[in-house]
């Protein structure tokens, strides 16, 4: 069951990578509807672009269980999920927490797939 939990959880984290490209994608095409706001839609793709490169990155490390892999895409999917609070909250963005909400709590209850196994002396 672990094992699966496991599969399930990088997979989401896959998907979250996914959404995160799209609408990196999203906001480059909207540059041209606001020209002056350019630089503001270039800086939010590039977030967009990297926090999906991130979660891309983890979905791929995480099954050598190194720590620091799970614990960089623990805190990116937690970041995910606080950051559009201090935003105005849609549809969209109560859909892309919970899915970050799945990826992260899913990862968590299976995080003995992830971690290195503990020696006790």
């Amino acid at each position: 069951m672990n094992m699966r939990m496991a599969s399930i959880a990088r997979y989401l984290i896959l998907l979250t990578s996914a959404v995160l490209t799209f609408f990196g994608l999203g906001t480059i095409l909207r540059i041209g509807g606001r020209p002056e706001m350019v630089v503001w839609y270039a800086f939010y793709a590039l977030i967009m672009f990297v926090d999906g490169a991130i979660l891309l990155f983890g979905f791929f490390q995480l099954k050598k269980q190194n720590k620091k892999i799970y614990w960089l895409t623990f805190i990116v999917l937690l970041f995910n999920v606080i950051m559009p609070i201090f935003d105005q909250i849609g549809m969209i963005d109560i859909l892309f927490m919970l899915l970050n909400l799945a990826s992260l709590l899913i990862l968590y209850f299976s995080r003995k797939a992830f971690l290195p196994a503990q020696i006790e002396q």
